[in-house]
């Protein structure tokens, strides 16, 4: 925001996530820009310190939504004293301006003893400011006109953009640039994607297998063509969810003014041509002589400028798409409403006048054959002709906690100490740092870290940022996925195990990550953090709807303490929350010691108030080094005389929070000037022997105790773990109708569309291309809304997949129990689904209406929907991001399709490829439909140029289909149910894919 031409600056808690220290500097270097510049600079923060505070200027004070205070600093205090209340010694003063107008806090700064206390309210303070002398000036500046002489230059601007569109279309272009590059596994990805496909399709179609004699043989090359054409446009697919990934910074930028809208359009649609003409040129290069189409270089030219053409449609409509949806589930939703719209109404599932793209490839390979098939040979083949469609669409609730005992703080529980010695902590080099002469093959972030931490004891672990704070952490809880661990770790004395260790322990993750569609309950523990008032809040998601920051603070901390841990960990719980709401997180973490637990909080830039609030303190230098650990004492004077003891440091001033000073002196510009490494002071200190000591009493086991061991794994039996789940997931759907309320809602359209366009199509077969026409219609019906399902869920399952790693870290929980949970509750809503879709498209289509018939019609669809639902929650389970879920799935759905059947017949598949025939669940969907609904027919076909067959033999011959297999088609249908769920569950359980 500085690097451009603005002058005023609006900042919004810019001090989040940052120590006292680097808070002070940032706002320091805005107030010299301001001098300098001559701007205007309007910050809100949350906990500023004294030293940041006294930066400012002016301070305006804002609560219940009107001003309290507006004017020069340094008549803020001499306001409230005049209304009766003072700041008191060692007070932040912007910590009292947030707390003397709260009902809850404002009695204990009432200093006119003369007279009775009374609550001030916000109203009153905003009344007697307007009498107060800034008041009064401030309202006297407002009354005179401004004189339009004195305006700023930067005022009189005279063009939208900083600088001129070329220079802003040269620099989106560069920064577009760099993210393609930085996100080229995509890229390359799809790239490898399109190359083993169009190698898969050469095989299938291959040239020998290739023939001239008959229509089904012009089916063939028909079913290639279409096929290609669908290849390259959902090779485009994945643009949709980068699109909506990168709305949000866009919409930042464009309301900033950084460049037009249509810049950043623009850009995209450049650095996306030469993409589209790699993906067509291997398709292209590699199928094209192989299958064996016109081989006149005509022919060849034209075919790829139409497929580089729909490739860029696609680009286009995706990008399109993502920008209206704005979320994944709508995006994803309309996305594949889309293709069914393009491919269904194309003239290729059903046997109309082919459209648009299909019509210019079709027609322009068929003349070329011309001279080997005659006039009404070609007719009845483009008549006959069909391809695929789409391939690769290629807590608890509140109500249920009324009755809940309230147990929460009173549950006994063992007090447990934490010591650890000599812990270091390693990860890989970075390419980056080896690239720069790095020449150590692991780069330490933990340096022989040693403490202890104690039962009834609250420790803050302090330092700057990048000291290693929340790795130490991570290193102690057993939450690292990755590096390597040395060091000794001591639960009362006994050696640390994960196992055990997470049943009696609690992490208040920094960010705070919850299910979005649960809502809160009121409890013991909501009291205690002051939730009580929130009950039944929808949680929703971070920065978009449902609790603010601090909301979401302490609905973490309260998580964790219902689960009556031992020891306590929390990084950074004050982070993000104004000085009265970290007060009160501060008492809860308080009130929780008090009781006997182990208590340790990270913690970036506390108030003299928080700060002095812990018992004990282990601050980190940058290197992850230990420069003091031990008794803050009574206003932090062990710390400070421990520090003020070494050479050269100064005292600290009066007043002056004790947490930035230990930072600042403690920086390496000081140990440079000073010449000294505070970790061999401290190395060398008898603090440190002390602490040693202590560390070796804790780390022998007490006479009499006994090693931490638990009966089960987790505290709760499956099946009650199976109920929790269930009943968690079963709130989260109900109150997420942007994914359900639309699921029903596309599926009762699409329904109705695929029932328009088959009318009555059950009811003729008496030709072959009526029964052509049917089995586009079962195979549309079967593939569109599947995928659709397949597709959808991803965004879904990706989020909650974030609230599992947590709390499978925590041990809540089998893994097992939570993917039989989300599977059951999709199967419930596919099982409604498959109500909706069946009886509008059996009865439209015109299906034979008896009980087996409609039974086994409405069973295949049903776990049809519910093969390509687990497929889709495997798929984002066994990859790392949704991106990658998004390109794996529609690469595999396009082997579905392709040998589902439709595009090639099973007995025309090559017979080195027909064995995937029967791994393909979509093939097995169509040969159940289309058997149970025609396979015992016996009425004659007729066939052009040939003798008329019964429908029974017809689809025997030409697809392959017997009647009596169905038995082994339904088993198979629940095979392939099984074998997804259990690889879901599979990955749920055995892979993590976060890094820390």
């Amino acid at each position: 925001m500085l690097a451009g031409p603005a002058r005023a600056l609006f900042m919004d808690e810019i001090s989040t996530g940052l120590d006292s220290s680097t808070t002070f500097q940032i706002v320091k270097f805005i107030k010299h820009m301001v001098r300098v510049m001559d701007g205007t600079v309007l910050v809100s923060l949350l906990q500023p310190a004294p030293e940041t505070y006294n930066l400012f200027d002016d301070i305006i004070l804002l609560s219940e939504g009107q001003v309290v205070y507006h004017g020069p600093r340094e008549h803020v205090l001499e306001f409230f004293e005049s209304a009766g209340f003072k700041c008191p010694e060692r007070k932040g003063i912007a910590d009292f301006l947030q707390e003397v107008t709260s009902k809850k806090d404002q009695e204990q700064y009432w200093v006119n003893r003369s007279q009775p206390y009374r609550y001030i309210s916000v109203r009153e303070f905003a009344q007697y400011f307007k009498s107060f002398h800034v008041g009064l000036q401030l309202a006297g500046e407002l009354k005179i006109p401004y004189d339009k002489s004195k305006t700023h230059p930067a005022a009189l601007v005279t063009e939208k953009y900083g600088i001129p569109t070329k220079e802003l279309l040269k620099a989106v272009l560069a920064r577009g640039w760099l993210l393609m590059k930085r996100n080229s596994f995509v890229y390359i990805f799809k790239t490898v994607q399109i190359t083993i496909l169009s190698l898969i399709v050469m095989t299938v179609f291959f040239r020998t297998e290739m023939h001239h004699r008959s229509i089904a043989d012009g089916s063939k090359y028909f079913g290639a063509l279409f096929f290609s054409l669908i290849i390259i446009m959902f090779n485009g697919f994945a643009e949709l969810s980068m699109t909506v990934s990168n709305l949000p910074v866009f919409y930042k930028q464009r309301d900033s003014l950084f460049f037009p809208p249509w810049v950043y359009g623009i850009q995209y649609w450049i650095l996306r041509i030469p993409l589209s003409l790699l993906d067509t040129t291997i398709w292209m290069v590699l199928t094209y002589y192989v299958i064996g189409f016109a081989p006149s270089a005509s022919r060849f030219f034209r075919l790829y400028l139409a497929l580089f053409m729909v490739h860029q449609m696609a680009l286009s409509l995706f990008r399109f798409i993502g920008a209206i949806g704005r979320s994944m589930v709508v995006a994803n939703t309309i996305g594949t409403f889309s293709l069914l719209v393009v491919f269904v109404l194309g003239g290729s599932v059903i046997s109309k006048a082919v459209g648009s793209s299909q019509n210019i490839i079709a027609e322009d390979d068929a003349e070329q054959k011309e001279k080997t098939s005659n006039a009404e040979q070609r007719s009845e083949i483009a008549e006959s002709s069909r391809a695929s469609t789409t391939n690769a669409i290629s807590g608890a609730d509140a109500a249920g906690g009324n009755g809940a005992a309230k147990r929460g703080m009173v549950l006994p529980f063992q007090p447990l100490s934490l010591a650890f010695n000599h812990v270091n902590y390693y990860v890989d080099m970075p390419a980056e740092m080896k690239s720069q002469g790095a020449e150590e093959s692991r780069l330490q972030l933990l340096c022989d870290v040693s403490s202890a931490f104690r039962p009834g004891v609250l420790t803050a672990l302090v330092g700057v940022s990048g000291a290693g704070k929340s790795t130490l952490m991570d290193v102690l809880a057993g939450r690292k996925t990755g590096g390597y661990i040395e060091g000794d770790i001591r639960i009362s004395g006994y050696p640390k195990k994960q196992e055990t260790f997470a049943r009696i322990s609690g992490y208040c993750e920094q960010n705070d990550i919850h299910s979005p569609n649960l809502t809160m309950f009121a409890d013991e523990v909501m009291q205690l953090v002051e939730l009580d008032v929130l009950k039944d809040a929808l949680v929703g998601l971070p920065g978009v709807d449902g609790l603010s920051t601090e909301q979401r603070k302490r609905l973490t901390i309260a998580v964790e303490l219902v689960a009556n841990p031992s020891i306590i960990f929390m990084d950074e719980p004050t982070s993000g929350l104004d000085a009265r709401a970290a007060a009160i997180v501060m008492r809860t973490v308080r009130n929780t010691v008090n009781t006997g637990r182990t208590v340790v909080c990270t913690i970036h830039q506390p108030s003299i108030d928080i700060f002095e609030s812990f018992d004990e303190l282990l601050l980190l230098k940058r290197g992850g080094q230990v420069i003091y650990a031990g008794e803050l004492g009574r206003h932090s004077y062990r710390l400070i005389e421990y520090f003020q003891a070494i050479p050269g440091i100064p005292k600290i001033p009066d007043g002056y929070n004790p947490a930035t000073w230990m930072l600042e002196i403690s920086t390496p510009q000081v140990e440079t000037h000073l010449n000294i490494d505070f970790a061999e002071v401290y190395a060398h200190s008898s603090l440190y022997q002390r602490n040693q000591e202590l560390i070796k009493e804790l780390s022998i086991p007490a006479p009499g105790s006994k090693d931490l061991s638990f009966p089960t794994k987790y505290s709760q039996s499956f099946t009650t773990q199976c109920m929790a789940n269930f009943w968690k997931q079963y709130w989260s759907y109900w109150r997420n109708p942007q994914y359900n309320a639309i699921r029903f809602f596309m599926t009762t359209i699409i329904g109705l569309i695929f029932g328009t366009i088959f009318w009555n199509k059950g009811k003729k077969t008496s030709s072959e291309q009526d029964l052509t026409n049917l089995l586009g219609a079962i195979y549309a019906a079967v593939l569109f809304l599947g995928a659709s399902n397949s597709i959808t869920v991803q965004p879904v399952v990706g989020i909650e997949r974030t609230v599992f790693y947590r709390e499978k870290a925590a041990g809540m929980y089998s893994p097992l129990s939570y993917a039989f949970a989300q599977v059951s509750i999709e199967i419930i809503y596919n099982f409604v689904q498959t109500i909706i879709y069946v009886l509008l498209i059996y009865s439209m289509i015109g299906f034979t209406w008896h009980a087996d018939k409609f039974f086994y019609f409405f069973y295949f669809l049903f776990m049809c929907f519910n093969y390509f639902t687990m497929y889709g929650m495997m798929v984002v389970a066994a990859t790392p991001s949704h991106h990658i879920s998004g390109i794996v799935s529609s690469f595999l759905l396009s082997f579905w399709n392709l040998f589902s059947g439709f595009v090639i017949p099973r007995p025309l598949i090559p017979v080195w490829w027909r064995w995937y025939y029967w791994g393909d669940p979509v093939a097995w969907t169509i040969y159940g439909v289309i058997t149970s609904q025609l396979g015992d027919k016996e009425n004659n076909v007729s066939i052009p140029g040939s003798t008329s067959l019964t429908v029974k033999e017809y689809l025997r011959k030409n697809q392959g289909y017997k009647h009596d297999f169905l038995g082994y088609v339904v088993l198979a249908h629940l095979g392939f149910v099984l074998i997804f769920f259990f690889i879901f569950g599979y990955s749920i359980k055995f892979l993590n894919f976060q890094k820390r």
